[in-house]
């Protein structure tokens, strides 16, 4: 199924424009689903010699300018996407970032890497964050199981706070998930009762104590409500990367160095990862099978790119040391 007509401009102005990618009804009932790739093409943008997509987390759409504009003058074609039921791909009458399988991603992912590939024809960098981490940890591990991630033109995997287990008391990871298993299945579009805070969005946006500007319905400060089957999905891709992937290409995990759960914005909330623990993002990312380097960013927020301006300052500075390693790397020319 091709992508609908042309490219369009974007709610980000006139250097972005995004392209409409249909995917036939949804597996889970509820309609047409299509998902939004987005590329950053500015006038006066170095000559690209790799290109890069980017892929969000949970309550999160694409609208980091200033990550695409520092990969565009490192070179990088920019390209964003929006999964089905998110940020730009939301369509009425759809549970926002609802699915029921992880793997069901692979369709809007295999799809822009074959846009990407035929648009560039250059080496792609996959970055992705929290939720979109663990989405593009496991796609990785499939796509490197039928014909390898080097052969698709994937050099190198960049995570930035990546989901990869489930925060707060051990019987959620236990007893919970074992009931969330059953009652996901059942009654997969049943809202679970975890409550609403809006310390980190709170914290990012400018309506309120943060500096970022970004479209509140597409990413609301209190999130979007979690349901059984979504996180029954998780959870079983949680457990799939405690076994062992194989991505097939080196990554860089980027993360806070400290978390801290809070129901209520303050300070602390500026310095450290109120959504995820770090010790589990610390523990968990060696199961991407390849070489693997974790830095832990002092001062950094959940998205360690949205940090304020001297840990995203250093985010920025560890990306740019890997990225110079990558290009260098034997792997890179394979």
């Amino acid at each position: 199924m091709p992508a609908t007509g042309a490219w369009q401009p974007d709610v980000l102005g006139a250097d972005y424009q995004q392209l409409t990618i249909p995917l036939g009804p949804d597996p889970d009932g509820q309609g047409d689903v299509v998902a939004t790739l987005v590329r950053y093409t500015p006038a006066q943008a170095p000559t690209a010699t790799k290109a890069v997509l980017y892929v969000h987390g949970f309550t999160d759409y694409f609208f980091q300018e200033h990550l695409a504009e520092h990969l565009a003058a490192q070179g990088y074609a920019f390209y964003a996407l929006d999964l089905r039921k998110c940020g730009r791909s939301t369509r009425k009458g759809q549970t926002p970032h609802f699915v029921s399988d992880l793997a069901l991603y692979d369709a809007e992912l295999n799809r822009s890497l074959k846009i990407i590939r035929e648009e560039t024809g250059l080496p792609l960098l996959i970055m992705a964050h929290s939720t979109g981490g663990l989405v593009t940890s496991l796609w990785l591990n499939r796509l490197n199981g039928t014909g390898g991630t080097r052969a698709q033109g994937i050099t190198g995997l960049m995570l930035n706070s990546p989901w990869f287990d489930l925060q707060g008391p051990s019987y959620y990871r236990s007893v919970g998930t074992a009931v969330l298993e059953g009652l996901g299945r059942l009654r997969a579009f049943a809202r679970l009762p975890l409550g609403e805070a809006s310390t980190y969005g709170d914290s990012l946006h400018r309506s309120v104590s943060g500096e970022w500007d970004y479209n509140l319905d597409w990413k609301p400060l209190t999130g979007f409500p979690v349901h059984a089957g979504w996180l029954r999905a998780i959870r079983r891709g949680h457990l799939r990367l405690h076994q062992g992937l194989d991505i097939g290409a080196p990554s860089l995990i980027l993360r806070s160095k400290v978390t801290k759960f809070m129901r209520k914005y303050g300070p602390a909330a500026d310095v450290s990862d109120v959504v995820l623990d770090v010790q589990q993002i610390q523990r968990w990312s060696g199961c991407l099978g390849e070489r693997t380097n974790i830095v832990p960013i002092e001062g950094a927020r959940h998205d360690v790119f949205l940090s304020s301006e001297q840990p995203r300052t250093a985010a920025f500075k560890e990306l740019d040391s890997w990225l110079e390693w990558l290009a260098t790397a034997p792997e890179a020319g394979a």
